[in-house]
């Protein structure tokens, strides 16, 4: 068994526990354990766990796993201080504010022998999936993602990372991809703001990716990817999973705990976030110059 703290306890921290409690039957998350959570605030238990200090998670030899489910811009030192404690980590993407300090930390894990687990449950959507098998086969000549959302509450980071959800699905569903131009309007006494990013794929598509936030904007993602044999203009719809989404992510954490997750697929997967991490990076870059 794995023992297990939480890091936070907002609504993904508080799916983090549920999952562990109630974990599907017969997966590899039977093998995690919750022993407590870590909060800023002075709370007695939730869901029947107790609240336990920074130090003693650290310290305890029954707690070999942290999730750490905070602000994205305090990921990068919780992720550090569980790793330098020999302690694996899943941390909610993005991993950090920079690519830099992303290979830091998989310098470290890999240092200290440990698992380091950034969760994309972007990648696991039902509507996502069948995206993914509409796109399969075809040949992308041009492309379009466009994100509104409302306005985000400081501590999430630059658009580019905040948002690094959508570039995942993009380098998912195109490999990799190069930046060439990106710009960000703000009104910031509206709470508005717009970050484009033009891209272009390995054979020179170009594909551009738009976030857009304000109070009141709908959640929404628009797409126009122009192929060679057709137009997909709308997220196919799809059955909701059986499955919840934090709950898929957990059983694949608790595989890779259990080495049933080959070094292939491990390496597979890092290059990939590495490179959403990289690109945000240069995003950013452009749009402060």
């Amino acid at each position: 068994m794995f023992g297990a703290v939480v890091v936070g306890l907002g609504t993904a921290g508080w799916v983090r526990i549920r999952d562990m409690l109630t974990p599907q039957p017969g997966s590899a998350a039977e093998k995690l354990a919750v022993k407590g959570f870590i909060s800023r605030r002075s709370l007695d238990t939730n869901q029947g766990v107790s609240q336990i200090s920074m130090e003693e998670a650290l310290s305890r030899e029954d707690i070999h796993l942290a999730f750490i489910c905070t602000e994205n811009d305090s990921h990068e030192d919780n992720v550090r201080t569980f790793l330098q404690a020999g302690k694996h980590v899943c941390v909610e993407y993005p991993m950090t504010m920079s690519h830099k300090a992303a290979l830091d930390l998989w310098d470290l894990a890999q240092k200290k022998g440990v698992t380091l687990h950034e969760e994309h449950i972007e990648l696991l959507t039902e509507d996502f999936k069948e995206l993914k098998k509409v796109a399969e086969g075809k040949v992308l000549q041009e492309g379009t993602l466009h994100f509104t959302g409302g306005a985000l509450k400081p501590g999430f980071g630059f658009p580019a990372f905040s948002g690094i959800a959508r570039l995942t699905w993009l380098v998912d569903l195109f490999g990799e991809l190069s930046v060439t131009a990106a710009s960000l309007e703000e009104d910031s006494a509206n709470s508005y703001s717009k970050m484009t990013a033009k891209l272009l794929t390995s054979d020179n598509r170009p594909l551009t990716w738009v976030e857009e936030r304000q109070t009141g904007l709908p959640r929404e993602k628009k797409i126009n990817f122009v192929f060679d044999s057709c137009t997909v203009t709308q997220i196919p719809p799809a059955p909701r999973a059986t499955v919840g989404l934090f709950m898929q992510d957990l059983i694949q954490l608790s595989a890779k705990l259990l080495g049933q997750v080959s070094p292939k697929e491990l390496q597979r997967e890092k290059v990939r976030i590495l490179h959403c991490l990289e690109l945000a990076d240069r995003i950013q870059q452009l749009c402060q110059n």
